[in-house]
């Protein structure tokens, strides 16, 4: 049995994912991403009418793909399983598979409204649903009480920029890598949970 072909676009996709998350959008061309391939920029161009259409479209797959993770994770949790926990395990999980993901996310915030329109878009449900969650354990009395939306926010910026940022790991002394990044998901658990306790 032959494995199957991957597309051409689904290629420059996962391509540009790459390149996008971990070295920036500026300093990736078409040409960069092309040579990676070992295509023409001209196929590019082909499937994706510009760069900006290309990363419109990196950010449509890659954030489907992370709401969809997360929403599994979600549904397949019981009453007594403790969400955020599971979120945070999950984006920690995320960043040591796939740290570009995060750093296009990462990325796309940094870019300013034009790029991060779409993202919005995409994530609008998940941060619907987190809200709702929040709000629902503030009239529980299990969290504190607080703007859920501006708490969400809170949530998500410490979450991926702790996740996320290596350079800053490395300014403090760690060593990035898989183990420094346990050692943060737990402190960050940790945080989380007195930060969120009534």
């Amino acid at each position: 049995m032959t494995p199957v072909e991957v597309r051409t676009d689904e290629r420059i996709v996962d391509a540009a994912l790459a390149m996008f998350g971990t070295r920036g959008y500026e300093a990736t061309s078409l040409d960069a991403i092309a040579a990676e391939l070992g295509i023409r920029k001209q196929t590019i161009l082909y499937w994706f009418a510009s760069k900006d259409v290309l990363l419109a479209a990196v950010v449509e797959r890659t954030t489907a793909a992370l709401v969809g993770t997360l929403d599994r994770t979600m549904v397949g949790l019981g009453p007594d399983d403790d969400r955020v926990d599971a979120v945070v395990s999950e984006v920690f999980r995320f960043a040591v598979r796939q740290p570009a993901v995060l750093g296009l996310l990462r990325e796309v915030h940094r870019l300013g409204p034009t790029a991060s329109a779409g993202l919005a878009v995409e994530i609008q449900p998940m941060v619907e649903r987190a809200v709702a969650f929040l709000s629902a354990e503030m009239d529980a009395g299990r969290v504190r009480r607080a703007d859920p939306r501006l708490l969400t926010l809170l949530l998500y910026a410490t979450v991926v920029g702790v996740a996320t940022e290596v350079e800053a790991q490395r300014a403090v002394g760690l060593d990035p890598g898989v183990v420094t990044l346990r050692r943060l998901r737990r402190e960050l658990l940790a945080y989380v949970r007195a930060a969120l306790r009534p």
